[in-house]
Formats: structure tokens, C-alpha cells, sequence
């Protein structure tokens, strides 16, 4: 193969997995299932007259998809091209890559084409589902080829980009962290241009064909719109999905340039000390001072020098003071250790400049305050990505503060200590909480300033500041419940973000079927059945299919239902229904994966046989 072994390997394998298989037919039923779901609320809450109808019908159905299968495609090429890598590192068997006879092309393009294979094959699959739209009427052909132009070229960035940071960086949790951040940011910037430059030209195209030649959220919904004129009237780069298409490509071949020139630069120099750089390679097993004279001594000397200045050696002086650790060590190790790297403080000043945007974006919506006739407040804007951002970032770190234990062997360490397992989880739930303290108390800082600024009224900002400490409750112990239970740390990775992610893409999904097509609400629920009860089925799979518990369906069963009456509730106007309703699901699902995971910790970790097993 062009790639190399990596992928030969992968191209072998991976059919022979059911969950190839499953991943597709779920994709692809879903969207049959939506599209069902769409036509259900369209025919119970409207009369279609004519062929405009449906033409009109299969042109929102199509503007709504589109968008959503881009935003579920870069979570997973992201996500998966970053986690592959991180694993291989995590494990310690990218280390064994290197010392192969494979070039650096091989390695990083084959681990890349590798980890999209299943997400070029979703597409693929969900090719002839977005060409049975064109029988509504209202889409053609060349809107569904610029959609899917658009997403994979972007898949292919966002794979790049993933994949290049995991080779970068050390911490399964860096790379993620950095990974969405970068996302996040670059489609930002590109937003705010056409807003702060309106009218601007240069090189002879308008600010907002540049922001759709180089945001995917723009250049989807420009692809996902008729073309008005025709190719030879817009010239050949200004089409913003065209422009698009060339700087994507482009992205990804930089990106994956970057990570073959420096991959064996990043990785293995790393774990060599600065003296073992400058100390000679011909001294012998007997001492340097056998061969080098005067100089080995010196080397010595000094080395003698460092090893006296290590803790083990100061901790013999009785005139020095120790470090005391407290009760809980694994707090302790969190909050006063560097335990997830110095590179935090990278992923603290990206988050801050993030924040920075979302604060600007915030202040600038207010002077929309007064639209009318929409749904939607303009503050939610700026304010939604950051928040989803905010509880990835804090459900990563928290899945990622197992995982890594896990890989790095250091859990089976823990687990013959006599820690307790209300030690280990509450540790890591505070531990996380500290390390993450910016992604909590931002986003209500935000939401303290639109209330201050007469956005918000003071009893919202009540709901909405516990509704996010819930939240962030839920997030946290979501990833370390998903550490928990799965041994696989790219499932669990994949598991625990996957829920953040589709929760979050689920209610985008509702409420862009009901304010699209239609305004009545309360008749809506048995459209909508099938959607909750495939959500439900999910939750279970994801949360309780390893450990199951009757809270943990319990809670599988009410979190889509009680997600579907708040967000008819918000958009009727019922502020208090929507805090009621998300506090109680969503704290008592926290609590259903809390308790098992103190109860059963040592069953979930193996530290004891199961009762009942010989």
C-alpha cells in the first residue's frame, strides 16, 4: 500500500469488526430517522398544497443536515486521528514504530488513513441518503457534490490536525484539549472577520467569500445553497466553497508535511537528558576518568552534583522540610503536582483568549437584544460554542485522568494501596474541578456580566449559574465513569466525549426541526418518539451495558425525554420548567453513575472477583 504497513494492516482488520458495521447502519439510521421525524412534523402541522411544498420541504431538510453531518464529521476525525496517536504513546508502542524500517511518510500518513477509515466509510455510506433528498425537490445534485466536497476535505484537515498534535504532544489530554481549541478558535476568527471588516475587499474578494474559503460552518452553508449564477460569472476562486476546498487541502498537506519532518525529532529525544547530549560516547563501563582524564572527572563531578540535588538525596538532610501529602494522596497529586503536564498553561492561555472572543462576541450581540421574532437570543450565539467547549475540555481531562493511569501502568500500582475507592473518586473529581477551574467559573463570569448588562433577568441568572454547575457535575463524572468501565482508553476516550458531543448536537437537532417546520410545539411528541427512543438506547449501551444498573436505565430512559420538554419549554418561554427538569435528570444521572462507581470500584477496576465467580 502508498501508506505503508499501518494501514495494509488496518485495511485487513477492520472489516472483520462488528463494529464497522454497526457504526454505518446507526449513521445511516439516524438520518433515516430524522428525515422521518422532519416529514412526520411537517404533515401533523401543515398542509402541503403543492410540489413548492415539497420542494421547500426537501431544501430545509437538506440545510439542516448538511451542517449537522459536518459538525459529527470533524468531532470524529478530530477525535479519533488525535486518540489513535495518543494511545500508541500512551502504551509506550509508538516507540516501537520508530525503531522499524518505516519512513516517517509511512508512519504519519498510514496512522492518519488508518484512523479515518471509518469515517470516510460513514460517508460514504451516507452518500445515497443525502441523494434521496433531491427527490423532495428543492436540492440538486451539485449541492449535494459541494456538501460533500466540503466535508471531506474537512475531515481530512481535522484528521490532519489531531493527528499532528498527538505526535506533538505528550498528554492524552493536551492533544484533545489543544485539538478542539484550535478548531474552535480558527472558525472564531474567521467569523468575526467578515463582522469587524464588513464591505472590505481584498484581492478583489469580499471579506465573506475569505471567511467561507476558510471556515467550515461558512463554507457549508454557502455549499448547502443553490448557485444563483453560473460557474463562468463567478470567476475561478470566487466560489467561497471552491476557495475552500484548495485551503483545506492545503491544511491538511501543511499539517502532515510539519509531522513528517519532525516526528522522530518530537518523540524519542524527549525521554534524553541534556547531560547524556554532552556527555562523550567513548567512555567506557569502568568510569570516564579511565579515558578521558581530567574532563571525565569533570562530568562526573558534576553529575555527582545533580544526583545529590534529587529528592531522594535531600530528603536524608533532617534540616530541609518535605512536602507533607495530605489524607487524600490522589487530591493531593492532582492540585500540588503537575500531574497533566506543564502544558497546561498552553491549553489555560488558549482557553483565555477563547474567552476573550466569546466576551467580544457577547458584547457585540447585546445590541441585538431587541430583535423580533426570534427564538433564539442573540447572546446564546457566542455563548453556546463556549460553553460546549468549556464541558468538553472538563469531560476530557477528567476520562483522560484514568485513562492515563491505565496505560502508564501506575493504576495497578494504586489498586494494591490501601486507598479507598471514595479516595480515588472524589480525588479525581476535585483534582479535575481545580485543574479545569477556568472552564467552570468563565462561562459564569460571562453569564454574570449579560445580566449585569440587563440581558438576563436575576432569577435566569440563578437557573443558569446551577444549571452549569450541574453540568459540570455531569461532564466530570461522566469521563471518570467511562474510565472506569472501559479498559480501552481510545473507547473510553470516544465514549465519554461521544455523550457530551451527540447530547449537545441532539438538541441542536430538535430544535432546528421544530423552529424550521413548524410553531406549535406541544403536538410534537409523537414525531419525535422514535428519535427519544433511539437516544435512550444509546445512553444505555454507552453507560450501562458494562455496568448495568437499574438507576443507570432509569436515568438512559428520562435524560432524552426530560432533553425534548426543555427544550419545548425554552422555546415556549418557560424558564423554570427548563431549570426543574435539567437539574433533576441530570443530578440524578450523576448520581447513578457516582454511586456504583464508589460501591463497586473494586469490581468495575478487577482489584476482587465478582461474587459468584470461581
Amino acid at each position: 500500500m502508498f501508506v505503508g504497513p499501518v494501514f495494509a494492516r488496518e485495511a485487513l482488520t477492520t472489516p472483520r469488526r462488528p463494529g464497522f458495521y454497526v457504526v454505518r447502519t446507526v449513521y445511516v439510521a439516524a438520518l433515516l430517522i430524522l428525515m422521518g421525524t422532519a416529514w412526520l412534523v411537517l404533515a401533523g402541522t401543515q398542509i402541503i398544497r403543492n410540489v413548492g411544498d415539497m420542494a421547500h420541504f426537501g431544501s430545509l431538510l437538506f440545510q439542516i443536515l448538511a451542517p449537522l453531518q459536518l459538525a459529527l464529521i470533524v468531532f470524529l476525525a478530530a477525535l479519533v486521528a488525535a486518540s489513535a496517536v495518543a494511545q500508541e504513546k500512551d502504551r509506550r508502542t509508538l516507540i516501537l514504530l520508530l525503531m522499524t524500517r518505516m519512513g516517517n511518510i509511512e508512519l504519519v500518513l498510514g496512522k492518519l488513513a488508518a484512523s479515518l477509515l471509518n469515517v470516510l466509510t460513514m460517508l460514504a455510506a451516507a452518500l445515497p441518503v443525502f441523494m434521496m433528498i433531491t427527490l423532495f425537490g428543492g436540492v440538486s445534485f451539485a449541492q449535494v457534490g459541494r456538501v460533500f466536497a466540503v466535508t471531506v476535505t474537512t475531515a481530512l484537515a481535522a484528521g490532519s490536525l489531531g493527528s499532528t498534535l498527538a505526535l506533538w504532544r505528550e498528554k492524552t489530554f493536551q492533544t484533545l484539549a489543544m485539538t478542539a481549541l484550535v478548531l474552535v478558535l480558527w472558525m472564531a476568527v474567521w467569523e468575526a472577520i467578515p463582522v469587524l471588516f464588513p464591505g472590505a475587499t481584498l484581492a478583489g474578494l469580499g471579506m465573506e467569500t475569505w471567511a467561507a474559503g476558510f471556515s467550515p460552518l461558512r463554507a457549508i452553508l454557502l455549499a448547502s445553497q443553490p448557485h444563483l449564477l453560473a460557474p463562468e460569472m463567478l470567476g475561478p476562486l470566487r466560489d467561497g466553497v471552491l476557495l475552500f476546498v484548495i485551503t483545506s487541502l492545503s491544511g491538511a498537506v501543511l499539517l502532515n508535511g510539519i509531522a513528517i519532518a519532525r516526528v522522530r525529532v518530537w518523540n524519542p529525544s524527549r525521554e534524553v537528558r541534556w547531560e547524556q547530549l554532552e556527555r562523550p560516547a567513548t567512555s567506557s563501563i569502568w568510569g570516564a576518568e579511565h579515558e578521558l582524564g581530567e574532563q571525565g572527572l569533570v562530568d562526573e563531578a558534576r553529575m555527582e552534583s545533580a544526583r545529590s540535588g534529587h529528592v531522594d538525596a535531600r530528603v536524608k538532610d533532617t534540616r530541609l522540610v518535605t512536602r507533607r501529602v495530605w489524607d487524600n494522596p490522589i487530591l493531593w497529586r492532582e492540585i500540588c503536582t503537575w500531574a497533566h503536564g506543564r502544558k497546561v498553561l498552553l491549553i489555560r492561555a488558549a482557553y483565555l483568549l477563547l474567552f476573550v472572543m466569546a466576551a467580544a462576541g457577547l458584547y457585540w450581540s447585546l445590541g441585538q437584544m431587541g430583535e423580533v421574532g426570534v427564538l433564539i437570543p442573540p447572546a446564546a450565539r457566542p455563548l453556546a460554542p463556549f460553553f460546549l467547549v468549556s464541558l468538553v475540555l472538563v469531560n476530557a481531562l477528567a476520562v483522560t485522568s484514568v485513562t492515563n493511569e491505565r496505560d502508564g501502568q501506575a493504576l495497578d500500582l494504586l489498586l494494591v494501596t490501601d486507598l479507598s475507592p471514595r479516595e480515588f473518586v472524589f480525588g479525581k473529581l476535585g483534582g479535575v474541578l481545580w485543574v479545569t477551574k477556568e472552564m467552570v467559573l468563565l462561562p459564569m463570569l460571562l453569564c454574570g456580566y449579560l445580566w449585569w448588562q440587563g440581558g438576563l433577568s436575576g432569577e435566569n441568572l440563578v437557573y443558569v449559574l446551577v444549571g452549569l454547575a450541574v453540568m459540570f457535575t455531569f461532564v466530570n463524572m461522566l469521563g471518570l465513569h467511562c474510565g472506569m468501565n472501559y479498559a480501552n482508553s481510545r473507547t473510553a476516550i470516544g465514549v465519554s466525549l461521544g455523550v457530551v458531543f451527540f447530547l449537545f448536537l441532539g438538541v441542536v437537532t430538535c430544535m432546528l426541526i421544530m423552529v424550521s417546520f413548524s410553531g406549535s410545539f406541544q403536538t410534537q411528541l409523537g414525531p419525535f418518539l422514535a428519535f427519544i427512543l433511539g437516544g435512550s438506547v444509546g445512553l444505555f449501551v454507552t453507560l450501562g451495558y458494562r455496568n448495568p444498573s437499574q438507576a443507570i436505565q432509569l436515568a438512559s430512559l428520562a435524560l432524552p425525554l426530560a432533553t425534548f420538554y426543555s427544550i419545548t419549554s425554552f422555546l415556549l418561554g418557560n424558564p423554570l420548567a427548563v431549570f426543574l427538569v435539567t437539574v433533576t435528570t441530570y443530578g440524578f444521572t450523576t448520581a447513578a453513575m457516582l454511586v456504583p462507581g464508589i460501591y463497586e470500584f473494586d469490581i468495575a477496576m478487577g482489584r476482587t472477583k465478582v461474587p459468584g465467580e470461581e
